[in-house]
């Protein structure tokens, strides 16, 4: 029984040291010139920054870095006699990368409209901080 307590304790354990490296860190920006968006107007680049920062809020949400791969609760004999053992697969998740790629694309598209709308003296800029800023 102390076994299966301590056996179950570990597992705990472990389970809350992985879920604390699960952060993605910090994402910088891709390079977007703002020239992109010097046709647009401040109405347009309005519309533009608000659909841009609703892919940024629908990629953040995506699944998080750490997945689970699944959970093995079993019984092994061995020389030291019958035992239990709680095995747990986690792994990095394969499209977090491309998740970042997306959000450093999205930063540096949200930020060259900010830059392009401060140059046009749009209102709907003042007050919004660039990456660096």
């Amino acid at each position: 029984m102390k076994t299966l307590t301590a056996a179950t304790l570990l597992a705990t354990a472990g389970v809350f040291a992985l879920s604390g490296c699960a952060s993605t860190g910090n994402i910088a920006p891709q390079y977007i010139p703002p020239s992109t968006y010097q046709s647009y107007d401040c109405q347009a680049l309005s519309q533009e920054y608000a659909r841009v920062n609703r892919y940024v809020e629908a990629t953040r949400n995506q699944q998080s870095t750490l997945a689970a791969s699944g959970v093995g609760v079993g019984v092994s004999a061995g020389r030291w006699g019958i035992s239990p053992n709680i095995s747990f697969g986690v792994g990095k998740s394969s499209n977090t990368k491309a998740r970042d790629a997306k959000l450093s694309r999205l930063y540096g598209e949200r930020d060259a409209i900010i830059q392009s709308a401060r140059v046009k003296r749009c209102n709907f800029a003042n007050g919004i901080k660039i990456y660096g800023e």
